[in-house]
């Protein structure tokens, strides 16, 4: 199974959208700064994730809420989470 997802930094104001086999430890690393993108701040929170069975899938979900349509999408699914965080 892939899981696609999103972590959200409340101090940086970022999202950061990533596919993963196992959630837990790739979420553990992003808290722990060993990812170059999230190591600049340890508050990371998973505020959303999805589960596929196909990894092609998983990476075009990825590929998409990347875009502009899928950041509308991310703001549709989530507008209570998002507003709180923000």
């Amino acid at each position: 199974m892939y899981n696609v997802y999103i972590l959200y930094s409340k101090k940086l104001n970022k999202k950061y959208i990533g596919v993963t086999k196992n959630l837990k430890e790739r979420v553990d690393q992003h808290k722990s700064k060993q990812t170059p993108f999230t190591s600049k701040d340890s508050d990371w929170k998973l505020v959303y994730y999805e589960v596929f069975s196909s990894k092609l899938d998983a990476y075009s979900e990825e590929k998409f809420l990347k875009t502009g349509k899928g950041r509308e999408r991310i703001k549709y699914l989530l507008p209570d989470t998002m507003s709180k965080l923000i």
